[in-house]
């Protein structure tokens, strides 16, 4: 008996002794794993005010946006679009208010990366650039000047265009598609899988170069105005628009709509010829019906210059500008609400960076 009891206490002792172990090991594990990164959840939370902005400013804008791609696009013998109230009604008419709609999800869908990736980049951009700047001036209180943030847009432009571009290109097909195309893109990843396997890779990025060369001086306009316009006020309070240095919503709604309104007027021509190579090599798109009720096959362009000069000699240059009011009506709210938002959600995560900062 006494040796079971001696064997027993000896089991005991070292199943409390392993319980012991494993507690310390548990404990040290837990102190072992380490809290998130602060400059990771920065970063998340800068990509997720982005994200946020840009879903909500284009989907307060979609109808407009869909109708300027639409006029964008149409064949000047077979006008349906005359202009913005009509082209609105006519599609209320013809698709009813899901018509209005019609590729936003697919707008969203690349909106809501792209616009994460160009918030973030700018703030990137602007960091790298100020501290370059800093350095070879020699002053370490320097801000960055207006042509240095056209700069810092111009690189986020570029970036965030470039990563989510073939999600673009199968959204101007989306939206103009209607009931009667041959083709029905049924979503996203079927229109990507279907250029992908008909058309080819490279057909992804059609109108890619404009694209890119547009985005320069329209992303770039876009936080170059926003930004200097915001710190002209905060510095020389005109108008007593300005109180303990901080600019009231509808304040910064108006530097972003200005912002807009400069950034797309300078930049839209290049979005113009960007949709029309977009089209080139869709089947639904091979053939138009003139004015005296012939099929035409539509221009064919083999580059950016050529799409311009076509442009120019068949319709004007007057085409160059299809679409452009009810883009200036899109981009004036658009814009304005996209940086206001980007700059509420970040206080609402307690982001304390700034674009200006």
């Amino acid at each position: 008996m006494a040796s079971e009891d001696a064997v027993g206490k000896t089991e005991e002792s070292a199943a409390v002794s392993t319980i012991v172990n494993l507690a310390e090991e548990a404990k040290d594990f837990g102190e072992g794993v380490k809290a998130p990164n602060p400059a990771f959840l920065t970063i998340s939370k800068s990509l997720v005010a982005g994200g946020v902005a840009g879903g909500l400013s284009r989907t307060a804008v979609a109808p407009l946006e869909r109708l300027k791609i639409l006029l964008q696009v149409q064949n000047p013998h077979s006008i349906k679009y005359n202009g913005t109230v009509q082209g609105l009604k006519y599609i209320w008419r013809i698709e009813g208010f899901r018509g209005l709609f019609k590729g936003n999800g697919t707008n969203c869908a690349r909106i809501v990366p792209n616009s994460a990736v160009k918030f973030f980049s700018y703030e990137e951009a602007s960091k790298r650039i100020l501290l370059i700047y800093r350095q070879q001036t020699g002053n370490e209180d320097a801000e960055l000047t207006p042509l240095l943030r056209l700069g810092a847009g111009a690189c986020a432009g570029i970036i965030a265009m470039s990563a989510t571009y073939p999600m673009d290109m199968v959204r101007g097909r989306l939206t103009v598609q209607t009931d009667k195309s041959l083709t029905q893109y049924r979503g996203i990843f079927h229109a990507l899988r279907t250029v992908f396997v008909e058309e080819g890779p490279r057909a992804l990025y059609k109108g890619w170069l404009p694209s890119v060369i547009g985005v320069v001086p329209y992303v770039g306009l876009n936080f170059a105005v926003y930004e200097s316009l915001k710190d002209w006020l905060i510095k020389s309070k005109p108008f007593g628009l300005v109180e303990d240095s901080e600019l009231s919503v509808t304040t910064k709604l108006a530097c972003g709509a200005a912002a807009g309104t400069v950034g797309q007027t300078v930049a839209y021509p290049l979005d113009v010829i960007r949709r029309r190579m977009q089209m080139v090599g869709w089947k639904d798109a091979a053939s138009v019906v003139t004015g005296d009720g012939k099929t035409r096959a539509p221009l064919e362009y083999t580059g950016m210059v050529d799409a311009f000069r076509k442009t120019v000699r068949h319709e004007g240059f007057g085409a160059l500008y299809k679409g452009l009011v009810p883009n200036s009506v899109k981009v004036v709210p658009s814009i304005a609400i996209a940086f206001v938002t980007y700059e509420l959600v970040k206080d609402i995560l307690g982001v304390e960076m700034r674009i200006s900062d």
